[in-house]
């Protein structure tokens, strides 16, 4: 108890919106995991029905009053209290435009859409899908004109995944990247092909998952905490504190899941790492994608594609998969799971080529929202972008447009912190590098303990207590510079004069 009762009431409020939100987070799972196909119709209704019952509790006039009784400044500015008045503020003002119907349309809409998603990319039917795209983007409109303060149409959609962000900002990020990076990814493929065909092959999926655990409980993963299961797309949920559960797609014919293992490990430590006093509360979560995807990131490319990380775990592989692996020396190995090569599917890209399918995600989403280009047209638009910025001959659209799954789920918006997670990450490394310097000799041992935990006090404490800006800038003492992860890249996979 805070001893102001209309802060305490103001809590107990937000409680229950947060426990209807984690409850739409865990039917969201069970959907993606578990929920035969034939049950989308009636997750779509508890779905609408859910998010317009939380948007209406949430808007309601008793929390108005209480957000209008309260001023931060009677706090301190770091104190939970102010934090929680601050941050419930602003979401409050951006939710009473919305009416809370459409939030429910919302959200039926995008699980229909995902249970058409799924069969659509099996036969690579984008027709089958684009009814729902269609509708997705009409709604996505809808929201957009509940507001009037943006400079961009993108900058509403964009503010739902990257708070306080422009998508200005983001295009000059971008452009800077752009700038840098297509000339690297031609020095680097122009100096010759790195071998990494015994990367693909038979893979038994029980051995794989085997090995996925044990490196999952080197990471920090425990059985009381964490769960692993399959899904088409991988993703990490979190339906309350202490309930992380990751998801993957074991293939017999490669090693992805691996590195799909790591990167929803780095998400769901997030999660796990939040002050636990926070529970319960619009701050107890990562603070933006931007920053949760900087965590992804972390533990699937600065530690899983490291060279330290893989001279614990090489041995281990090899002893999984001797008739593969067996005559494949370690440095051959680091260096095909780092081999930079434009390929079709984002979530197997390489960290160079990584940044340019955000890129055309990017502006694509752009040109849709804007009726630039019409939804009817994107399978074609995907394929000549993903020609002209990588040099790629899209086969079919399950290699293509319906490849990821947030478009059928409605999240335009959300692409662009993808990419800015990389220029994040290596922001947040370069100060845990300062802090820890024998972070390599540390992986070496298979020990990411303190890893793990300079990453929780330093940054997955906060929650959301401040901004995405405010945080980053808190842990690394800089705004967002994608000056070190392109110093990081040239160090790591330029090609080195003889």
């Amino acid at each position: 108890m805070s001893g102001n009762p209309n802060l305490d009431q103001l809590r107990r409020l937000l409680s229950e919106v947060e426990d209807l939100r984690k409850s739409l987070g865990l039917l969201f799972w069970d959907q993606r995991v578990m929920m035969p196909p034939g049950g989308s119709q009636a997750r779509a209704e508890a779905c609408a029905t859910l998010g317009r019952i939380a948007h209406e509790t949430f808007v309601s006039p008793e929390v108005g009053k209480l957000l209008d009784s309260l001023d931060e400044n009677d706090y301190d500015h770091d104190s939970d209290e102010a934090s929680l008045i601050r941050l419930a503020r602003r979401d409050y003002e951006k939710a009473v435009r919305v009416p809370p119907e459409l939030t429910g349309e919302m959200r039926r809409a995008s699980i229909l859409a995902l249970g058409a998603w799924g069969p659509a990319k099996e036969k690579s039917d984008f027709k089958a899908l684009l009814p729902h795209l269609e509708r997705n983007l009409e709604l996505r409109r809808r929201y957009v004109e509940c507001f009037d303060d943006f400079d961009e149409t993108y900058d509403v959609l964009l503010d739902d995944y990257e708070p306080c962000m422009k998508t200005a900002e983001v295009r000059e990020i971008f452009e800077g990247l752009k700038r840098d990076l297509v000339p690297l990814i031609q020095e680097i493929t122009a100096v010759g092909d790195v071998d990494d065909s015994f990367l693909f092959g038979d893979f038994d999926v029980e051995r794989q998952r085997e090995f996925c655990l044990d490196v999952l409980h080197q990471f920090g993963y425990t059985e009381d905490e964490w769960r692993l299961d399959e899904t088409a797309h991988p993703f990490m949920s979190s339906p309350g504190h202490g309930d992380i559960r990751l998801t993957t797609n074991f293939r017999p014919g490669d090693l992805q899941a691996i590195f799909a293992c790591m990167h929803e490990f780095g998400h769901g430590a997030y999660e796990w790492g939040v002050d636990e006093k926070l529970a319960g509360t619009p701050l107890g979560s990562g603070v933006s994608l931007g920053v949760h995807e900087s965590q992804s990131r972390t533990w699937e490319n600065l530690v899983g594609r490291s060279r330290a990380c893989w001279r614990f775990f090489y041995p281990k592989l090899q002893e999984t998969f001797p008739e593969r692996l067996s005559d494949v020396d370690e440095e051959v190995f680091y260096r095909a799971i780092n081999k930079v090569h434009p390929s079709l599917i984002r979530i197997e890209a390489d960290e160079v080529t990584y940044n340019m399918h955000i890129i055309l995600r990017f502006e694509l989403e752009q040109d849709l929202l804007e009726g630039r280009l019409a939804p009817k047209d994107l399978s074609g638009a995907w394929n000549e972008m993903m020609h002209r910025y990588l040099g790629v001959d899209v086969p079919d659209d399950a290699h293509g447009v319906l490849q990821d799954m947030h478009w059928a789920g409605g999240s335009i918006g959300y692409f662009p912190t993808y990419a800015l997670g990389n220029v994040i990450s290596v922001q947040i490394w370069e100060r845990l590098k300062e802090d820890l310097v024998d972070v390599d000799e540390q992986m070496e041992r298979g020990d990411f303990a303190e890893i793990r935990e300079w990453l929780r006090t330093h940054l997955y404490v906060l929650g959301r207590k401040f901004t995405p800006q405010e945080t980053i800038e808190r842990v690394t003492r800089s705004r967002i510079d994608a000056g070190p992860y392109i110093r990081y890249l040239r160090e790591k996979l330029a090609p080195q004069p003889a």
